[in-house]
């Protein structure tokens, strides 16, 4: 007779929240530690976005700027030139040629939830990624992991679901923003944005992102 005991213990081992729970905060937070970079760090990625109302997803690529603080620059180069600065609160966007148009932070709830995330991983600063984020682990800082993180701010979730982060060691190599409405981008970072496929399905991208 299997005891009341034994039987949570086999529940848990079939849902997310046992290895949710195992994922000791000492261990997260060493994890997202040990990806801080000083400031200004500089990063690659390539961006596919999966629109519902989209056939074909819309690829971008370029860099990604952490320049300290609360300011984050990303440029674009293909398929056109376009600068994104968020800095002091306010998003400044200007594409080549044209003039540069601002708009309040609060206007663009996936634009903050970048900075957060984005921020606090270069910085590798756990507790605010922990204010910011309900953090659940998978895998260790020695080989594979993953972070998968819960928007703690109920307006904000009901743009953003969650943030999934795929990484090896002290890399992150995947961003996934699975978005409130079912729309989903997907950054390829580093050495891995070269690889991003001319036509990505999720799949590909899923199996690039897990390959270690």
């Amino acid at each position: 007779m299997i005891s009341g005991s034994k039987i949570g213990t086999l529940l848990c081992l079939l849902t997310l929240s046992c290895w949710a729970n195992a994922s000791a905060p000492d261990a997260t937070d060493a994890l997202v530690a040990g990806l801080g970079r000083p400031a200004p760090a500089h990063t690659a990625f390539a961006e596919a976005r999966f629109m519902q109302v989209l056939d074909r997803p819309l690829v971008v690529s370029g860099q990604l700027s952490w320049l300290g603080g609360d300011t984050l620059e990303r440029h674009v180069r293909v398929p056109h030139e376009e600068t994104a600065r968020i800095a002091g609160g306010k998003v400044t966007q200007q594409r080549a040629g044209g003039p540069a148009r601002s708009f309040s932070l609060q206007r663009a709830p996936q634009l903050q939830v970048l900075v957060d995330s984005f921020v606090a991983l270069l910085g590798g600063d756990a507790q605010r990624l922990r204010q910011a984020f309900a953090i659940a682990r998978r895998g260790e800082a020695s080989g594979a992991w993953t972070l998968t993180l819960t928007p703690r701010d109920l307006a904000v979730a009901r743009a953003v679901a969650s943030i999934r982060i795929d990484g090896v060691g002290h890399q992150a190599r995947c961003m996934w923003m699975a978005e409130a409405d079912g729309d989903v981008a997907v950054d390829l970072l580093g050495a891995l944005a070269a690889k991003m496929p001319a036509e990505p399905t999720r799949e590909a991208l899923a199996a690039l992102c897990g390959g270690g």
